[in-house]
């Protein structure tokens, strides 16, 4: 795959569909490679007349790792974030957002439908506000606004969060194990993982690249970054809001607070969907994803 050089950081990415078609950046969330926006699902987003970019987030995957800014102090990010503090950080989420933005640039591309889930929603909302030119619509998906006041994930999803998996070099199988676990947990409890796919797929991905800092870097981003409810109010392009009823790491009122604090954004919430992207439900939410960004297309 090829790689571009943006904000002074080098990044992999790819691109499918034809030339010529408007483009739509896909932005990926918390310690997730590009590949979790599967081909099928890239495909098929494609396949309604769209460019579809993905990229690894910088400190992940296969684009640039930060390695000179050492190790986040995970106690004392936690420790300020329960004090209602930013969290010291060697960077937030804004700095993610700025790399979004140059990629589009670097590949000659002046504006684009942006598109993102969890964290990739959080940095995609910051996109459209911090970088509006280069903003043709905006999709935030099972992500929220960085109110304090929305209820927590549930305590198990946050176990899957702050408990880190076996090291895949001395134990495979103990972190397949860990990973279907998780995908148990924080998945779609009305489209359960096929659980052999689950496995393929997680080792498929530690193969391409293992990280664990950068995970740790880019959780202390999400903590270090301020309440986003402010700038959404700014936003001026078409915005949908996408988020699973039954989500147990980012429950739905933080995808409802989206909502609300972007305005005319459409919410669409889903049954039995949880912190994940089923298969069966790639319709649906690629649907939600055309009917903004065509929304996009009329005049104001």
């Amino acid at each position: 795959m090829p790689q571009v050089k943006a904000n002074g950081l080098s990044f992999e990415y790819d691109i499918t569909g034809k030339d010529g078609d408007e483009p739509i950046l896909l932005i990926m969330g918390l310690g997730a490679q590009m590949t979790l926006w599967r081909e099928p699902f890239l495909e098929k987003l494609a396949a309604r007349g769209y460019r579809v970019i993905r990229f690894d987030n910088r400190d992940i995957g296969l684009s640039e790792k930060l390695e000179a800014l050492g190790p986040p102090d995970m106690a004392a990010v936690l420790a300020a974030y329960v004090e209602g503090r930013l969290a010291p950080a060697p960077y937030d989420l804004s700095n993610m957002a700025a790399d979004a933005a140059a990629i589009l640039t670097a590949l000659g591309i002046e504006r684009a439908h942006i598109v993102g889930a969890s964290m990739g929603g959080m940095i995609a909302q910051l996109v459209a506000a911090d970088h509006p030119d280069s903003t043709l619509s905006l999709t935030s998906i099972m992500s929220t606004t960085g109110n304090r006041a929305l209820p927590p994930a549930k305590p198990e999803a946050m176990a899957v969060l702050n408990t880190p998996a076996p090291n895949p070099n001395e134990d495979m199988e103990g972190y397949l194990a860990s990973s279907l676990a998780a995908a148990r947990v924080i998945g779609s409890p009305g489209y359960p993982v096929d659980e052999a796919d689950q496995r393929a797929f997680a080792k498929s991905n530690v193969l391409r690249s293992y990280y664990p800092m950068g995970f740790q870097r880019q959780y202390a981003a999400v903590l270090a970054s301020p309440d986003r409810r402010p700038k959404l109010a700014t936003l001026k392009v078409p915005a949908m809001v996408i988020h699973g009823e039954d989500d147990a790491l980012v429950p739905v009122e933080g995808g409802k607070d989206t909502a609300a604090s972007i305005p005319g954004a459409e919410l669409v919430t889903i049954p039995g969907m949880g912190h994940d992207l089923p298969p069966a439900l790639y319709d649906t939410v690629i649907d939600a994803i055309v009917r903004v960004a065509e929304g996009a297309k009329q005049p104001a």
